[in-house]
């Protein structure tokens, strides 16, 4: 009898074990993911995320005050790279992109986060480096050779390393070399274009710059010099995307749709197409919208 009774205990605590351990491994409930609060965007204003040449170069400056004259808003700009442009874009914190990074904008509309990407302009990118040209690549045209010549002679290049527009077309350029650059020659800044030309500057170092950029510090005192240009792997397309409103119910659609009529219109491209040339006596941006080609086209056939 005693030892029926000690297996019956011994049977009732094996069984609490057992419903002990299967409660304890039981799934929580799920709890439902917040939704990420949405930014403020004030009534009567425009985000625009963009590029740091667009900025640096001083073409917002030279622009935007007469599309906040003719709609009587504000235009908030952040300037970053593409990269984190179309990141901020995807993320609904911002109703217009301005951007070049054709690969990149091609997936950010596949991918659904834009609703509209329009042409808007161009210009080119230029390697620049200090005077005394320690690799010897002045006058080659050839952006591949280039790279190339750089990386054999271990010459210092600051790369901008924040897969902006201006990095994403500086590792083309690598690996159409089959070339991957490593070493303590090669200084990955995590920079704007204005830093990293002031980088290579102080450091006596090549870069990838875009043109309108590099001229314009080269006015406010930059001593790197243009080495090497006019390869067709160095145009520099820019695009405007209108990012879809229903990333964020403070998306002002129709106030995104105008800047995207405004900047792609034939006055604002003509604008464009007069800047830097009183102060360089060199166009930095080339108009490239689908209207005013279609002007041009009318005009020539006239």
């Amino acid at each position: 009898m005693r030892k029926t009774s000690a297996r019956l205990i011994m049977l009732l605590a094996l069984l609490g074990m057992v419903l002990s351990g299967c409660r304890a491994a039981a799934t929580p409930a799920a709890v439902p993911t917040p939704t990420p609060a949405a930014i403020p965007m004030a009534t009567g204003r425009l985000l625009l995320a963009t590029t740091t040449s667009t900025r640096d170069s001083g073409l917002l400056t030279f622009i935007l005050p007469d599309f906040e004259k003719q709609y009587n808003i504000k235009v908030d700009v952040v300037a970053v790279g593409s990269g984190q442009a179309m990141k901020i874009g995807q993320d609904g914190n911002a109703e217009v992109l301005l951007v070049h990074s054709p690969a990149a904008e091609a997936t950010f509309m596949t991918d659904g986060h834009g609703i509209r990407r329009e042409d808007v302009m161009y210009n080119d990118f230029v390697i620049v480096g200090p005077t005394a040209d320690p690799a010897g690549i002045k006058g080659m045209q050839n952006a591949v050779k280039v790279f190339a010549i750089i990386a054999e002679h271990q010459a210092k290049f600051v790369s901008r390393g924040d897969e902006s527009g201006t990095h994403v077309k500086e590792k083309d350029v690598w690996k159409a070399a089959g070339i991957e650059p490593t070493g303590a020659w090669y200084i990955s800044a995590g920079q704007g274009m204005g830093a990293v030309l002031t980088m290579a500057n102080e450091q006596l170092a090549y870069t990838l710059s875009d043109r309108a950029t590099y001229l314009a510090r080269k006015a406010e005192g930059l001593q790197l010099e243009i080495l090497s240009e006019g390869d067709a792997i160095l145009f520099n397309p820019y695009g405007v995307i209108q990012v879809n409103p229903a990333k964020n119910p403070q998306i002002k659609g129709d106030l995104a749709k105008s800047f995207m009529d405004w900047i792609i219109s034939v006055p604002v491209q003509e604008k464009i197409g007069t800047f830097g040339l009183d102060k360089w006596g060199a166009l930095l941006f080339f108009p490239d919208s689908a209207p005013y080609h279609a002007a041009q086209s009318a005009t020539q056939a006239n």
